[in-house]
């Protein structure tokens, strides 16, 4: 699936995208039907336990979306790199280079965070090649600034904030916007509002489609229970039950038999 090919679902079919970090989860979801991938910042905590997602860098989600595009050889998903923290914030020349960088490693487009000192940015990107995905309500990069991960846009003036970033990033040519922790009336407005596919993240049930974090959907980030998570597989207990099990085989001496043996 193309850029193209991904905004003409809007409207049409619910779009379906989860994060993805590595080449063999990037193989597994290359045999399901998910739509599309992000190799999210979020890799800095998911992947190399940081609290926030700030130390991810360039050369860091490089090296990601490099294993995740040879993970997802000969699929038809839509691979989509974050620009992490202050990367596209310096000048437009560093900006673009961290972009191509992104593309050049087998990503399909970058997202980036906010509006606001982005826009001039975001057009030129798309006027190089680069198709951009925006992100607002709840922006990670922004978290010491937002005062820590809540909900965005409760107040009127923050609702109508919201929704003309939403706007002038359409305007500014993003082919999709994700909407994280934001109040589902806000995500239904600006879904209905722009032309472009919405993405939400704890944004209800109305927006174009939806993300989420891999190890969390299938349940592998035990303590982790926001309200707008739900877990498809009881991943960390499956997986503990095999490494036990295994614990178990190679004690007993019962692992390897005969059959497994050269």
């Amino acid at each position: 699936m193309n850029v193209l090919e991904f905004q003409k679902q809007k409207s049409k079919t619910k779009l379906s995208m989860v994060t993805c970090y590595d080449a063999w989860s990037a193989k597994l979801i290359a045999g399901t039907s998910v739509d599309s991938i992000l190799v999210g910042d979020s890799l800095a905590m998911v992947m190399h336990g940081h609290s926030t997602t700030l130390p991810a860098n360039v050369a860091m989600m490089e090296l990601h979306t490099q294993a995740v595009a040879r993970g997802l050889a000969g699929s038809n998903k839509l691979l989509v790199a974050d620009l992490p923290f202050i990367s596209y914030r310096q000048d437009l020349k560093t900006s673009v280079r961290a972009a191509g960088r992104m593309m050049k490693a087998g990503a399909h487009a970058v997202k980036l965070e906010g509006a606001k000192g982005n826009l001039e940015m975001i057009a030129h990107l798309v006027d190089s090649g680069i198709p951009v995905m925006g992100h607002l309500g709840l922006t990670p990069q922004s978290i010491h600034q937002l005062g820590g991960f809540k909900v965005q846009g409760n107040n009127p003036a923050e609702f109508e904030r919201i929704h003309h970033e939403a706007e002038q990033l359409e305007k500014a040519g993003c082919f999709s916007v994700v909407l994280e922790c934001v109040p589902s009336a806000l995500a239904a407005k600006i879904t209905q509002d722009i032309k472009i596919p919405t993405i939400g993240i704890g944004a209800g049930p109305d927006t174009d489609g939806q993300v989420l974090v891999l190890q969390d959907m299938l349940g592998l980030n035990e303590g982790f229970k926001p309200k707008f998570l739900r877990t498809f597989m009881s991943g960390a207990e499956l997986m503990k039950k095999a490494l036990n099990d295994y614990d178990t085989e190679v004690k007993k001496a019962t692992f390897p038999t005969a059959k497994e043996s050269y």
